[in-house]
């Protein structure tokens, strides 16, 4: 192997993963290797996997054999799995697949610079045997942050990077841009102390744990250097975010250090509990002018019999109420959300619940997923299965609905007012996303008049003509 090997990384899964990825393309540059940005033209291809559901685990697969279908190409010549499903099954996923030339856990991303070369020279390096990850970090969240750095938690950095790979002074970012473009997630925290009975990612993800503010700004500054306009910050459970910091407003005072970052224009924030969600948040979330009024609320149901078999909390009223105060500081916030259909219990009467709270919600991004069994999660145990059959009936009325709820959303935006960072330039149309809507899952906005007035990183400020679907149309037109 010579030291400028042409390495390509895939990324599957969510906003965290990408994080990782671009955690494990730092370090394969900084030892040497050349990130190329074609599988085609890769010796290695390396396989950012997700484990969360089976449909994402299929994707995985999928995607590992089409990379090693590459290995008859004359180029490609390993192909090497990581990220959250090599990590959840280890030598189970290496024995079930060897098309795949190496199966690398979390623990492995620290040299992963040499554990490639290795495998670049024809050696064997077995799978690791998957533990439950939360027994890695002590019970107490006040204990954790003096124990984190003993333990492998992709995308939340490390100070040992030489030079060039992250800023020359200051927590150091981790990360080497992928793709580039003017948005990027940035991890927070990793891990989930929540057990909520449908989920298996705290076993494989592990116990909570916060990013120290000055890196998360560190990295936030540094990613402004590289042309990012908006960051994303992401992690498993945000609005846990400083539980182990001992400061219960952490994230609050994250967004206000964030606020004050030179050359970043703005601010989104995912994935938030709505049985968390402090006043204080609400406000500061709705107050700061770089943090864009976005909602990731994951309500996943609405009937509280079901909610407390899933182990969560919560129901119309509550949802309600959260949903009201936040409108009432922000009229036109975006709101997301995830529902599942189908969870062990559900009934019909359950069923109805959802539907009538989803309709008065006013969402503009849901997403739908049918109820599967996770292995190792409690949900697997309970009585009163739903048959499958219901299931689906249920999961394609809900997507239905869905469908139909977030296009009326849509069609209520026209005649606001919004301001889109650009993303792309398609056929000559500027087109980005409003502060309404969320990186790839939450529908565009475009600009089909705008001509070459506008330009990938601008930030433009227009009034919405028209929706298609989720998407809106806006022409150009500074705010009064």
């Amino acid at each position: 192997m010579t030291s400028s090997t042409r390495v390509h990384i895939v990324s599957l899964g969510c906003a965290r993963n990408d994080v990782d990825s671009e955690e494990l393309a730092g370090r394969l540059e900084a030892g040497g290797f050349l990130l190329v940005d074609e599988p085609q033209e890769a010796e290695a291809v390396v396989v950012n996997t997700c484990g969360f559901i089976e449909s994402a685990k299929k994707d995985s697969i999928d995607t590992l054999l089409a990379a090693s279908d590459l290995k008859g190409n004359g180029t490609t010549q390993r192909v090497v799995a990581v990220g959250c499903m090599a990590e959840r099954y280890g030598t189970e996923l290496a024995d079930a697949l060897p098309e795949a030339d190496a199966v690398l856990g979390f623990d492995d991303y620290a040299d992963i610079d040499a554990k490639l070369r290795l495998i670049m020279s024809g050696a064997h390096l077995e799978a690791h045997t998957p533990t439950d990850r939360r027994r890695l970090l002590p019970v107490s969240p006040a204990q954790r942050q003096a124990a984190a750095p003993g333990v492998a938690i992709p995308g939340m950095g490390a100070p040992d990077l030489p030079a060039g790979v992250a800023p020359a002074s200051g927590p150091r970012a981790v990360r080497r841009r992928i793709g580039g473009g003017p948005s990027a997630p940035v991890k927070i925290a990793s891990g989930c102390d929540r057990r909520c009975a449908f989920c298996a990612i705290p076993s494989f993800r592990g116990s909570f744990v916060s990013r120290p503010i000055d890196d998360i700004v560190a990295e936030a500054s540094w990613l402004v250097d590289h042309g990012v306009r908006e960051v994303f910050l992401v992690s498993e459970n945000t609005s846990s975010y400083g539980k182990d910091l001992g400061e219960l407003g952490a994230l609050e005072t994250l967004l206000h250090r964030l606020d004050a970052v030179a050359g970043l224009d703005q601010i989104r924030v995912s994935y938030l509990q709505p049985a968390e969600i402090r006043p204080g948040l609400i406000e500061t979330m709705c107050g700061l002018g770089k943090v864009v009024p976005y909602f990731d609320l994951s309500f996943q149901h609405a009937a509280p019999a079901v909610l407390r078999r899933m182990r969560r909390f919560g129901d119309p009223d509550s949802f309600g109420d959260l949903l009201e105060r936040i409108r009432r500081l922000s009229p036109r916030a975006g709101v997301r959300s995830n529902v599942i259909v189908g969870f062990p219990g559900e009934t019909e009467a359950d069923v109805e619940i959802l539907a009538e709270f989803l309709s008065t919600a006013r969402l503009d991004a849901l997403g739908v997923f049918a109820y599967s069994d996770e292995e190792g999660t409690e949900g697997v145990r309970l009585a009163d299965h739903v048959p499958d059959d219901v299931i689906e009936e249920r999961y394609a009325r809900l997507s239905d609905l869905a469908t139909s709820l977030v296009e009326e959303r849509a069609l209520e935006r026209v005649g606001e007012p919004v301001r889109v960072l650009i993303e792309a330039i398609e056929d000559g149309v500027p087109v980005g996303r409003a502060e309404h809507q969320g990186p790839e899952v939450d529908g565009v906005t475009s600009f089909p008049d705008a001509g070459a007035s506008l330009a990938v990183g601008d930030l433009a400020w227009g009034r919405v003509v028209a929706a298609e679907g989720v998407d809106l149309i806006a022409r150009e037109e500074q705010p009064s």
